[in-house]
């Protein structure tokens, strides 16, 4: 018997009807193997920008504290505590509750209880107690102002420096020295005709009488020295250093 003819070179053989999958370098078919995807970013809010140190957030909070303290004292008429007609009688620097009124009707004097302002500048029993008012008033204005840039300063960076931060403590030292200049003034005008007819007919400068001295005047003048001592040494720390930009 002859041999058979050789195969053409081209001929591959015949193809399989079932190919074997592509596998990956693990040895698993590749169809079953996940690419590897990015985790999902977690967001995380940005933390919010301060221009204070902690001794800074401390002088901001206390500096708020004692500007309400005084603004509060100045406003209530609890100065000082008499009676006149035995009704309670107190006085503030620019207001006062209970005052008499005359009934014409019964030809008596009576007692209104009731706060308020008086009518006038001018009406103010004396000219001690309308500079009170001015000086005490421009102090709790200063300390109030100073109280919310040191807020503004924990919100706002690069608001409130080392040198801003100093300036603000003189501020407010000024604004204590204002206000315990009006609670200095204010003994002055014990010795007028309304509050010597609250205070029995006793009260001269310096001296009460029959009346007292009420918290409101306590909680002005404690204000104003806590921010003088307290607040103006650390106004001194307050700040961060400001970063040094190459131009």
């Amino acid at each position: 018997f002859s041999s058979p003819p050789p195969l053409p070179p081209l001929y591959q053989g015949p193809r399989n009807p079932h190919p074997e999958p592509a596998r990956s370098e693990d040895g698993r078919p590749a169809a079953l193997t996940r690419t590897p995807t990015s985790a999902p970013r977690i967001h995380r809010p940005e933390r919010m920008a301060s221009s204070l140190t902690c001794a800074g957030m401390l002088w901001a909070l206390l500096s708020l504290l004692c500007a309400a303290a005084s603004c509060a004292g100045f406003f209530m008429p609890y100065w000082l505590l008499g009676a006149q007609l035995d009704k309670p009688v107190s006085f503030g620097p620019f207001r006062r509750c209970a005052y008499p009124v005359r009934d014409e009707s019964r030809q008596t004097t009576v007692m209104v209880e009731q706060c308020g302002r008086y009518a006038s500048f001018a009406a103010i029993p004396s000219a001690e107690w309308r500079i009170c008012t001015v000086v005490t008033g421009l102090g709790c204005g200063l300390l109030l102002l100073v109280a919310l840039a040191a807020l503004m300063g924990c919100c706002v960076s690069e608001l409130i420096s080392r040198t801003v931060g100093r300036v603000a403590g003189g501020i407010q030292f000024l604004g204590g020295l204002l206000i315990g200049s009006g609670c200095a003034l204010y003994p002055l005008g014990w010795d007028s005709e309304e509050v010597r007819q609250a205070c029995g007919n006793l009260s001269e400068q310096f001296e009460l009488g029959t009346c007292k001295i009420g918290w409101a005047y306590y909680c002005t003048g404690g204000g104003a020295a806590t921010a003088m001592l307290i607040c103006t040494w650390l106004a001194c720390f307050s700040g961060k250093k400001q970063k040094q930009y190459p131009y």
